[in-house]
């Protein structure tokens, strides 16, 4: 065997890989749109790849979807869910789904960046948990986790200096990622100072955007069907007809049957696996200092609304409760449950956003909570009874009116009684 032969036995391998990576990541690939069944997937897989790309999403929303933004809450897929019941009953809305554990209104600002234009006078349902409104905010592992560099680039080469824009990019320096591209950082500094970034800066960030929207476009194809098979599934266990009163015994049948070993009303398996036991005592009296009046949370949600507000997107917003069983147990405050709801509501509808769904005071229902903050079989279903004819008809334009002190640290420290 000849040198030259040994040679490329050895580097030929590392050439070709080079290569192939060049023409997925350099090279316009030109695939289209995705397929109909990909993005049906895509709108209940909580993919983490789908929600920090563009793709998908731009797409999903030009068809039709409907983004239904949240937490952790969008993944209790019970038969009640807004996803069954709207594949279920053939309806005129399907919901997208953006949202998983950890991520709050910061982590949803910079990843619907992209999809804004998208979103211009159309409809979301954005599910505002008063959990997040902790003394920290957002935490910052949950944000590295979800941060998209495709999305916070398109983000600063469209930047415009705004009150908002330099609150965003403030936040942005906060959170470990703003550092890990010393370009980028300099960008957000630029921004964050009320300056445009640099000429040198933009065709950096042009370039890096073409190689993550090529990546973007590939891994788009690589959705997982598995939430949608459960979706399926769950289906199969409604009436054939979309009536509230036949849902209603759903609901308390499925309610019933799986909440019957505990005093809290949990379903059964939440509890044996997270509760039961030592962690149920540990927790007595656990959360009688929480505080949700006092968070960054609230000018957060305001970037979110600010650009809501831009677009005119007409926003329903849910307000979900916490278990009051378990809120008693754990000494969570009422009060202080109550003054987080009104600071959340005023800040809301004093600026024009007054399709509000409030469940904080349905937390005491039989089978309205799966477990001690999520929504249930009955809390769905209430939920649903406002947002079926919120998204089935049509609503008046709104007439929003962003107000920048919600940006102030004065706002976020405000007890608002």
């Amino acid at each position: 065997m000849n040198a030259h032969k040994t040679i490329w036995q050895i580097i030929g391998p590392v050439i070709v890989a080079v290569a192939l990576v060049a023409v997925v990541f350099i090279v316009p690939q030109g695939f289209g749109n995705v397929s109909k069944q990909t993005e049906q997937k895509a709108a209940v897989s909580l993919s983490t790849n789908v929600f920090k790309g563009n793709k998908i999403k731009s797409q999903a929303i030009d068809d039709g979807y409907v983004p239904f933004i949240g937490s952790s809450e969008l993944s209790r897929m019970d038969p009640l869910h807004p996803s069954v019941l709207a594949t279920k009953y053939h309806r005129s809305y399907q919901p997208f789904l953006l949202g998983k554990p950890g991520t709050q209104s910061l982590v949803h600002y910079f990843a619907l960046s992209g999809v804004m234009r998208h979103l211009k006078n159309r409809k979301v349902v954005f599910i505002v948990s008063p959990q997040w409104f902790t003394k920290q905010g957002q935490m910052p592992t949950a944000f590295d986790y979800y941060y998209s560099p495709l999305e916070t680039i398109h983000w600063l080469t469209h930047a415009h200096d705004s009150v908002a824009t330099r609150y965003a990019a403030q936040r942005l320096l906060t959170m470990p990622s703003a550092s890990s591209d010393r370009i980028m950082k300099a960008a957000i500094t630029n921004v964050a100072a009320g300056k445009a970034i640099t000429s040198g800066q933009r065709t950096y960030l042009t370039t890096k955007e073409k190689l993550l929207v090529n990546a973007d476009d590939l891994y788009s194809r690589l959705v997982s069907g598995r939430r949608l098979r459960h979706i399926q599934q769950a289906e199969r266990q409604l009436p054939a007809h979309d009536s509230t009163a036949q849902l209603t015994k759903v609901a308390n049948r499925l309610g019933a049957q799986a909440t019957g070993n505990n005093r809290f009303g949990v379903k059964d398996s939440f509890y044996n696996l997270r509760l039961r036991g030592h962690n149920v005592q540990n927790l007595r009296q656990a959360e009688r200092n929480f505080n949700y009046t006092q968070s960054p949370e609230y000018s957060d949600m305001e970037l979110l609304l600010s650009q809501f507000a831009k677009y005119h997107v007409q926003v329903m917003v849910v307000i979900p409760p916490v278990n009051h069983k378990w809120a008693k147990y754990t000494g969570l405050s009422d009060k202080m449950y109550a003054q987080t709801d009104h600071k959340i509501k005023t800040q809301l509808q004093s600026q024009g956003f007054t399709h509000i769904v409030d469940l904080t005071h349905d937390g005491g229902q039989k089978y309205f909570m799966e477990d001690t903050i999520h929504l249930g079989w009955r809390g769905w279903l209430k939920m649903d009874q406002q947002v079926k004819p919120f998204l089935s008809r049509k609503q008046p334009a709104a007439h929003y009116r962003i107000q920048n002190r919600f940006f102030s640290r004065t706002w976020q420290l405000s007890q608002n009684k």
